[in-house]
């Protein structure tokens, strides 16, 4: 299995608090991972040295077999997008908030692939002069994953991007995202804390607790956990 992401030997501590303990492991290429556990458990924190927002203390992290400490922050955080469940939106258009990226890069996003980047989420072109606040939660929630396509990331971090939705907007979404790694073969991680979701759309899972990877295969073993630990967890409905 060729991974997108390999973790090998990874800590991470922050103030003396140990978050991420002598993780290894893959994110497999061209596939969805749900990232589960309890709250706390270091998922997000995994993110952060996805894209280079934290770095680790000790072990390597590889990024299409190159060391992350290899990529100019840029060009890594161009290949390593992210959106978050608060789907943050700057006070303006949607067509504004979808030139930011480039326009942080000192270029310009053309109003026709800010359209095309529409259609893809399943919005119309009407909705380019709408001011952000005036969006629905998932209509931010598709703009925000738009603006995150307009680098063409390789790899898409999603971090509770569904949680604040209802359940037609989470299928929404759903859709959008399998689509998304159909159509481009987009590497994506997805930190959910529905068990049911994970299963819906995961191909791999990571099950983590208190910094540790403890178990991690196909999305079929939160159905069969051989971890006594998962499978308290699970049988919790992965809420603990």
């Amino acid at each position: 299995m060729e991974a997108a992401i390999r973790f090998e030997h990874v800590n991470y501590s922050i103030n003396h608090l140990h978050i991420l303990k002598n993780l290894s492991g893959i994110f497999p290429k061209g596939k969805i991972t749900t990232l589960v556990g309890p709250s706390g458990a270091g998922k997000s924190t995994v993110f952060r040295l996805c894209n280079g927002l934290r770095s680790a203390n000790t072990g390597k992290i590889f990024i299409h077999g190159k060391l992350i400490t290899d990529y100019h922050p840029v060009d890594l955080r161009r290949n390593v997008g992210l959106a978050l469940q608060s789907a943050p939106m700057i006070d303006g258009t949607v067509l504004e908030n979808l030139q930011l990226p480039l326009q942080l890069q000192g270029k310009k996003l053309p109003e026709s692939e800010a359209k095309h980047l529409l259609q893809l989420v399943g919005l119309d072109n009407s909705f380019l002069h709408h001011h952000a606040n005036d969006l629905s939660g998932g209509q931010r929630q598709k703009v925000s994953i738009a603006r995150t396509l307009v680098n063409r990331p390789k790899i898409l971090l999603l971090d509770e991007i569904t949680s604040a939705l209802d359940r037609v907007s989470q299928q929404d979404i759903e859709n959008l995202i399998l689509r998304i790694k159909e159509k481009f073969g987009t590497t994506i991680l997805w930190i959910t804390h529905n068990l049911q979701q994970a299963l819906d759309v995961g191909d791999y899972t990571w099950v983590m607790m208190n910094g540790e990877l403890v178990e991690s295969g196909k999305t079929s073993l939160l159905e069969s956990p051989t971890d006594d630990r998962v499978r308290e967890f699970v049988k919790g409905d992965g809420t603990n």
